[in-house]
């Protein structure tokens, strides 16, 4: 039986909702495994549009739930409306909208605060032992909730030490990862991969998007050694667990 995998969107494009390539390289590995992928996003205002193009902000009001549509092709519901019962795990793309949209961290930094509908499944999740991915700067999103639990998670973001810093801030273990590689908490069954918090181009991005949903899907137990076999490799990685 496929998995049940919920994808938390933040908007459409990297400088006020998800990241794009993320989003889709995560949807694409979820899909490659089989998985029942369901979108999701919080029925909010954006706190801001950005035009992508000149990368100044802009006059209008858009909504999360409708933009992160673009990338759920229409197919995505309301998170107020899902429960960790309804989950087998959940993920979560970067872009400025995990810090703008699911949470205040472009703003507020270490003093941030997270989405209560987000904050709501993201603990229901853990305390259903649910494992939960997170690309590009939403692992900081983990950083606060779990952190401010007192659960200690340990996660990365890549190598950025000004970002690194306000993670520990908050009660969370950074721990430094290359470009493709993912970071393992095995007690807190949090995955987390940097994507394009490094320079980096799309095929980087998938390779630690796919590592990211290949753990999360091994922790939510697809442990499907027939399908594995028949899969390509993207490469040699390094995985890192605490």
């Amino acid at each position: 039986m496929a998995l049940n995998v919920g994808v938390i969107l933040s908007g459409s494009g990297m400088m006020d909702g998800s990241e794009i390539h993320e989003a889709v390289s995560i949807l694409i590995a979820l899909d490659r495994r089989g998985a029942h992928t369901i979108c999701m996003a919080p029925d909010i205002p954006q706190t801001d549009v950005m035009n992508h193009l000149t990368r100044k902000p802009m006059q209008q009001q858009r909504n999360v739930l409708e933009e992160s549509a673009r990338i759920a092709r229409g197919r995505i519901i309301d998170i107020a409306t899902v429960k960790a019962d309804d989950l087998d795990a959940v993920l979560l793309p970067g872009g400025f909208g995990a810090s703008k949209n699911l949470s205040d961290f472009a703003s507020q930094g270490a003093s941030m605060q997270v989405n209560e509908q987000v904050k709501r499944l993201l603990v229901d999740m853990n305390h259903a032992r649910k494992p939960i991915g997170l690309a590009c700067i939403a692992p900081v999103i983990a950083a606060r909730i779990f952190g401010e639990m007192g659960l200690k998670p340990k996660l990365t973001i890549g190598t950025d030490p000004g970002t690194a810093e306000k993670i520990n801030q908050m009660g969370a273990e950074h721990h430094d990862t290359g470009p493709t590689d993912i970071y393992v908490d095995e007690t807190n069954r949090l995955v987390t991969t940097p994507c394009y918090m490094n320079d980096v181009g799309p095929w980087i991005i998938y390779q630690g998007a796919e590592r990211m949903v290949e753990e999360v899907l091994r922790l939510a137990g697809d442990v499907a050694a027939g399908v594995r076999q028949h899969m390509v490799t993207a490469g040699p990685s390094s995985v890192a667990r605490g």
